[in-house]
């Protein structure tokens, strides 16, 4: 889940192909901003036709009154009407654009926007189709994110679709306007003085490139527009923060518990029961240990064995809980010692110059440690990678694999688990794993470092 209104990439990729793909992103977003404006035209011929109808009733004194009085009920009628059973369904769908929207300003323009809207009621789980009208509409207009919506659907039809195609347009300017006459008689060239084959080519070319050079940022422009529209703001934002601060406490609070169950688990069904059959087994050498010596040194011998496998289980609870590793080394000295252990060929890059705070390397590791797990026995990789830096007071971890991909955390493999343990320290975490790989996660955890301890002489 990602609690802040807004993160930015550092700066757009600039190459050919990102600005192909960056150009098509635009006209895509273009594509959704007709799609805005037709909603918003639903919404509007509501209002219209009933002012209209008002208008007619009170100024078209031209029309016989009989005439007249039906035109103003037709129109009103067709007005409230589009607003009982149309405009309800039109402002839902308003926000299911304006989170896809966000979704797509996060994956193409590198800005991620939370979605700020407000339940219907304190109880975020309640079904809306159980809404009654006065209710839906209370609900629904009394947010001030959907009127944000509004405002970014009209801005959107105004000044927005240039940001978005642009880019494309110059383009596919250069391309057939210029390039295509040159190799192709079907196209007429662009009639302008001395527009001979070279100067075509010339001309477009440079659009090309240009509309290439200028598509991914403009695409970031129109992330960062659409960011200030539709990122909570003011109170809605304090609102998202208290829910996300009570929903991840919650899960914290159970995910703690439930550890403390595992640990309780393993000690009652490990060790506890090693040392009491060790008990039993001492016991029972002292009771012979004068009449049959050899019995009891036998005895003996077993309880040694049983106390070094209660010793190692306990070892290993406590390497559960807590690396010793991890409290001596430091997070990527943990990671590297964990990567020996894992049957994968691993490349692990980690450039810390400092160490985070404790409870951060705890759920950094253990998420790295669940994330080669799930590598291991789920995405049939021969490679992977871990990448490991802080910068701008955020620990960022990348984990990626060349597996078969189709890693998806609503099919418990663990991933959302990752997700609640990074969401507790405000951290995120972002996978892409189209199917056939490869799968690539990224997690962030904000956090400052302390400076590595020096001895002093």
């Amino acid at each position: 889940m990602v609690t802040g209104s807004q993160r930015v990439r550092s700066r757009p990729r600039l190459n050919p192909a990102a600005g192909l793909a960056a150009a098509f992103h635009g006209v895509a977003f273009a594509v959704l901003m007709l799609a805005g404006l037709g909603l918003l035209l639903v919404m509007l011929a509501s209002v219209i036709l009933t002012a209209l109808g008002f208008g007619v009733l009170a100024l078209a004194g031209g029309l016989p009154g009989d005439q007249r009085i039906l035109l103003a009920l037709l129109l009103v009628g067709a007005g409230l009407g589009i607003a009982r059973f149309i405009v309800p369904a039109t402002l839902v769908a308003l926000r299911g654009l304006a989170n896809l929207t966000r979704r797509l300003a996060g994956e193409w323009c590198g800005v991620t926007i939370a979605e700020p809207y407000q339940p219907p009621t304190a109880d975020d789980t309640q079904n809306t189709q159980q809404l009654s009208y006065p209710e839906r509409m209370r609900w629904l207009l009394g947010d001030v994110a959907t009127w944000r919506d509004l405002l970014w659907v009209t801005v959107n039809a105004l000044v927005g679709w240039i940001l978005a195609v642009a880019a494309a347009a110059l383009a596919a300017t250069g391309l057939v306007a210029f390039l295509v006459p040159v190799v192709s008689r079907a196209v007429p060239p662009a009639a302008f003085p001395g527009n001979t084959k070279p100067t075509l080519a010339v001309l477009g070319f440079a659009m090309l490139a240009a509309g290439l050079a200028v598509a991914p940022w403009l695409l970031r422009g129109y992330g960062l527009l659409a960011s200030s529209m539709l990122a909570p703001a003011g109170k809605a934002e304090l609102a998202l923060r208290v829910r996300h601060l009570a929903q991840t406490r919650t899960e914290t609070l159970e995910g703690g518990a439930a550890e403390i169950r595992r640990i309780e688990r393993d000690l009652h069904d490990g060790a506890q029961a090693r040392l009491v059959a060790m008990g039993m087994t001492l016991d029972a050498a002292g009771q012979i240990i004068d009449s049959n010596p050899d019995a009891a040194r036998a005895l003996l011998w077993e309880a040694r064995d049983a106390s070094v496998k209660a010793l190692a289980e306990l070892r290993a609870l406590v390497r559960g809980i807590h690396p010793p590793v991890l409290a001596d080394r430091g997070l990527g000295d943990a990671i590297a010692a964990l990567t020996l252990d894992t049957p994968l060929r691993i490349h692990l890059a980690s450039e810390l110059y400092g160490r985070p705070p404790a409870w951060v390397e705890s759920a950094a590791y253990f998420a790295v440690s669940e994330l080669l797990a799930n590598v291991s026995k789920h995405a049939q990789a021969r490679e992977t990678w871990i990448d490991i830096r802080h910068s701008d007071r955020m620990l960022r971890i990348g984990v990626t694999d060349n597996g078969h991909g189709g890693a998806d955390p609503a099919q418990g493999t663990g991933l959302r688990g990752i997700e609640r343990r990074l969401a507790a320290f405000d951290g995120v975490m972002a996978i892409s794993s189209p199917p056939g790989g490869p799968t690539a996660v990224t997690m962030e955890i904000p956090c400052e470092l302390s400076l590595p301890k020096t001895s002093s002489s």
